[in-house]
């Protein structure tokens, strides 16, 4: 397999934009128009989402075994929306037919068939995860709301029991689908540990034009259900060793959640053994009243193993610390030595992990999620750091925003 040509050819219809996903979705509803009812009503912010996911995938076909244990994820995730064999197959020939379309004389027998064994891979490791997830997993769970807390004007905490029991790990991300918007679903990171009672805490800031983190803030109530995709992601979840080590977690906004999960966890360790590892929390928000977990975090700092330093950004008036987080993570630091976690907005998240960088941190003290949106049922790149999980993805359906 010609994995140059692969990427070189995909850059070239990455270069066309709308159009290529635009006739990609044309193709796929025409040849197989009973799929257009798994996809949202208004195709606005699913369209360009089909780019960003393949293109992850294509650039690492060659390293498949960097993200074959994302892609068994998303092939489990997959299930919520029933698809079934058939429809990767749909896939994969309206990918097929939109490069040959594009690509015109570049589209040569070899590369034609490189691409089908490109994506003959992947759509198989998602198959056989799925398969092998019907076994022990429904396809999606109920999440009964018990309680919304409207934390600030556009910041709201959302308290979730899922039937049956759900698994997850710290830092991972869940897709939900909220009632008022059917077929929309986005990425969330619980904010809790895992609980004997099973319960689940969601953040959720409204976005501006988000159909569902606007109908959640506004609308959701006690009593309201939602629908809970598998848990994905490992770019902020911790291994054993990793959790031995001291942490400096830096969050922005609702970022704040998987971070916070882990906070939980290491808590009920110190209280459990009296060991923790030394953990350092930078919160940043533009205005003072999104530091939501203010007076929670504040009351964690009793605890010896934790410290905690809130950033403001756009508030002069501001008496703590202002100005970028990532800035004040730099003035605090002298260099590597702890595990940095980071998780934001894309642009809080690069110029956090440029400062870190440039102090000497390296790939392996740095996590934070690469895939950073998971966005919306695909194989999308999280290309914002946040995914829930992204990021924090392909077949059936590719992409959205929170």
């Amino acid at each position: 397999m010609d994995t140059a040509a692969l990427k070189h050819t995909w850059s070239l219809a990455e270069s066309l934009g709308d159009e290529v996903p635009l006739f990609f979705y044309s193709h796929l509803f025409y040849t197989h128009p009973e799929l257009r009812a798994m996809f949202p009503v208004s195709m606005t912010t699913q369209r360009d989402k089909l780019v960003g996911a393949l293109g992850r995938i294509v650039s690492n076909v060659d390293q498949l075994d960097d993200v074959t244990a994302f892609i068994q994820q998303l092939g489990r995730d997959h299930r919520r929306f029933q698809v079934i064999t058939e429809h990767y197959d749909a896939v994969g020939l309206s990918l097929l037919t939109t490069l040959k379309h594009f690509l015109g004389a570049l589209w040569t027998e070899e590369l034609a068939a490189d691409w089908a064994a490109a994506y003959g891979v992947i759509a198989t490791v998602m198959v056989q995860a799925a398969e092998e997830s019907e076994r022990t997993s429904p396809a999606a769970w109920e999440g009964h709301v018990t309680g919304v807390e409207r934390r600030s004007m556009d910041v709201a905490i959302v308290h979730v029991q899922p039937v049956p029991d759900f698994a997850y790990e710290p830092g991972q991300s869940v897709a939900v689908e909220a009632p008022h918007a059917p077929r929309l679903w986005r990425y969330f990171s619980p904010a809790n540990a895992p609980r004997a009672d099973g319960t689940l805490e969601f953040h959720v800031q409204l976005v501006p034009g988000g159909q569902v983190s606007s109908g959640i803030v506004r609308q959701l109530k006690a009593g309201d259900t939602l629908r809970l995709g598998a848990a994905v992601g490992q770019e902020l979840t911790l291994g054993d060793a990793d959790r031995e080590r001291d942490l400096v977690m830096v969050a922005g906004g609702t970022g704040l959640a998987p971070l916070r999960a882990h906070l939980e966890r290491i808590d009920l360790q110190w209280q459990a053994t009296g060991d923790a590892p030394r953990v350092h929390l930078y919160h940043g928000a533009r205005v003072p009243w999104n530091l939501y977990e203010h007076r929670l975090l504040q009351n964690l700092t009793g605890r010896p193993w934790f410290s905690y330093a809130p950033v403001v950004s756009d508030d002069p008036s501001y008496p703590g610390r202002k100005g970028r987080i990532g800035d004040a993570v730099a003035e605090d630091l002298l260099g590597p030595g702890p595990l940095a976690m980071v998780c934001g907005s894309g642009a809080m998240v690069r110029h956090t992990l440029g400062r870190l960088r440039d102090l000497g941190f390296g790939s392996a003290d740095l996590r934070f999620e690469r895939f950073a949106t998971l966005d919306e049922d695909s194989l999308a790149v999280r290309d914002d750091a946040r995914p829930p999980q992204p990021s924090s993805q392909s077949a059936a359906q590719m992409g959205s925003t929170r």
